[in-house]
């Protein structure tokens, strides 16, 4: 029944709870309702216009978890901005085979009794050119999905998988964006393991970035790949391929790492030779494209082609490494050899170590590694087709500073000198000054060999000079820069003790003082730039007692 002067129970029953005149009861209900409203982490509409907080990259944007539910990592920027720039690259190729097929089809006479028919119109089919189909087996959120389909001309459809809840955000993600993405992306819910194997040789790209080892995914992956297409894949768990856990990475990938400053080229070729060992089981073979180190993880782009000859040969693409535990020297020895008194090259395992018990150089044992890939693990022609993509679209690409600065080292790499050597460890274990890096450049190619940088480590020699070339190199530094004698047997002692077969030139080549125009190594963007916490979990928080 309504009160007197018009007003009803419930509204003066309101007002008094919602302003009781106890303190200690106003301070209470101020908290629950302080506690009962949005948190600061949590996306709020009302601060974005009535809409929930977004992300956005490149032409794509996603709703922002601060949950953590589903996985976004805003330092795969640089993944994800490279492979798109393979991925133009890879239709920009393809479209011009398609060209040339055209024109020799063109070019060929069709008997008049064929037009048309039936093979009339076999022939304009296959004459039709077919977008990539895109595979993304671990879509997360679908960024990297909606990316491709809204920044990658003549793409075909892009098939998004997920497992869990996370395609439930990745569907929402796909219908935020652009009619194109909606009509483009597809998501599914599967096992992506499962899906790859009942899709064999369906998918001309396939796109593998899960969180830690895509040891699991390798076989079915290399079976979903088309002749001639592209697998995408990295591997973000770095302490094993490192050499942190030589028994996990063996159990993994069936090969041993070994510890040093070329541990995370080592890792490069650790996962490329796996890829190939999974491929050779179906009678196919890899050709990798670009293979690079970045930030905390590593990524390959390889083609994957069927050859039931060509896999007979995979052992000569692997190697083992023996390196020294004292100077840390380093020698490789291919796993097979071509038996050369047969006219059919046919390949055979190797012969015994090349290597001695004890190193030349310091008398140490030798370690055992790998076996790695010890082929060309960039594509020339390749590198230096999606860098000037990227230059030329710069302003399309949110990390164009870091992906430029390493496809440009990449380009400039040797392509047959697996692993390097480092400057800093070479000085460090004779103990004496640093040579300028143009300075040794000079005296390498003085004594006839071949030098490069790294894109994995600025202080880095990679060369086809053997290891003692370059001692005796350092042999003749210290000479001209002499060092303290130090007894006992330490390595450095054991080194300069021998004298050198080579008299080294450290006279300036003119290969050697080329000018840098662009950057090869770019810091960081911002603090604390590396992985996140994995889906579903919430970082730990420390509290510190300042008492």
């Amino acid at each position: 029944m309504p009160l007197a002067f018009g007003f009803s129970r419930s509204r003066l029953l309101n007002r008094r709870i919602n302003h009781p005149a106890h303190p200690v009861l106003r301070l209470w209900l101020a908290f629950s309702s302080s506690s009962a409203s949005p948190s600061a982490s949590e996306p709020s509409c009302a601060a974005t216009g009535g809409r929930l907080a977004t992300i956005r990259e490149g032409r794509a944007e996603i709703f922002a978890d601060n949950s953590n539910s589903v996985f976004y990592n805003k330092a795969q920027v640089n993944n994800r901005d490279i492979s798109i720039a393979v991925l133009r690259s890879f239709i920009s190729k393809r479209c011009e085979e398609h060209a040339i097929q055209s024109r020799k089809g063109r070019n060929t006479e069709i008997p008049q009794n064929v037009i048309g028919g039936p093979k009339d119109t076999a022939l304009s089919e296959q004459s039709k050119y077919k977008a990539p189909k895109v595979l993304e087996a671990l879509a997360a959120s679908g960024l990297r999905a909606i990316r491709y389909a809204l920044e990658v001309d003549g793409i075909g459809d892009v098939i998004a998988i997920d497992n869990n809840e996370a395609i439930e955000a990745c569907k929402k993600n796909i219908h935020l964006n652009s009619s194109l993405a909606s009509s483009k992306v597809v998501p599914h819910l599967a096992d992506a393991r499962v899906y790859m194997l009942t899709h064999p040789k369906e998918f001309d790209v396939v796109d593998l970035d899960p969180y830690g080892s895509p040891a699991s995914f390798l076989d079915s992956a290399v079976q979903c790949v088309a002749d001639g297409g592209i697998l995408m894949c990295s591997a973000t768990d770095m302490a094993v391929l490192a050499g942190g856990n030589v028994e996990v990475c063996f159990s993994k990938y069936g090969s041993y790492p070994l510890r040093g400053k070329h541990c995370h080229e080592m890792a490069l070729r650790i996962l490329l030779a796996c890829i190939e060992s999974h491929a050779i089981r179906h009678k196919r073979y890899i050709v990798p494209i670009i293979s690079v180190h970045m930030d905390f993880y590593i990524r390959v782009f390889v083609q994957i082609f069927t050859s039931a000859s060509t896999v007979k040969s995979s052992s000569l693409k692997l190697s083992h490494v023996y390196q020294c535990i004292g100077c840390h020297s380093f020698h490789l020895q291919n796993i097979g050899r071509i038996n050369s008194k047969d006219k059919r090259n046919i390949v055979l395992p190797n012969f015994c170590p090349a290597v001695p018990e004890e190193c030349f150089e310091c008398g140490h044992k030798f370690v055992m590694g790998g076996p790695i890939w010890s082929d060309p693990i960039h594509d020339k022609e390749w590198a230096a087709s999606i860098l000037s993509n990227i230059r030329a679209m710069s302003d399309v690409y949110p990390a164009y500073a870091k992906i430029s600065a390493i496809l440009t080292s990449v380009s400039e790499e040797l392509p047959n000198a697996p692993l390097f050597a480092s400057l800093h460890n070479l000085c460090a274990t004779l103990k004496c000054t640093n040579p300028t890096m143009g300075m040794l450049h000079s005296a390498i190619r003085n004594a006839g060999y071949q030098i490069s940088g790294s894109h994995v480590d600025p202080l880095a020699l990679k060369t086809d000079a053997p290891m003692s070339v370059i001692w005796d190199i350092m042999r003749c530094w210290v000479k001209l820069h002499p060092v303290k004698h130090r007894p006992g047997n330490h390595p450095g002692n054991i080194i300069l003790s021998q004298e050198p077969k080579l008299q080294a030139n450290f006279s300036q080549v003119p290969q050697a003082s080329v000018p840098r125009k662009s950057p090869r190594f770019v810091p960081n963007p911002e603090k604390y730039w590396g992985p996140r916490p994995k889906a579903g979990k919430q970082p730990k928080i420390c509290h510190v007692d300042k008492s």
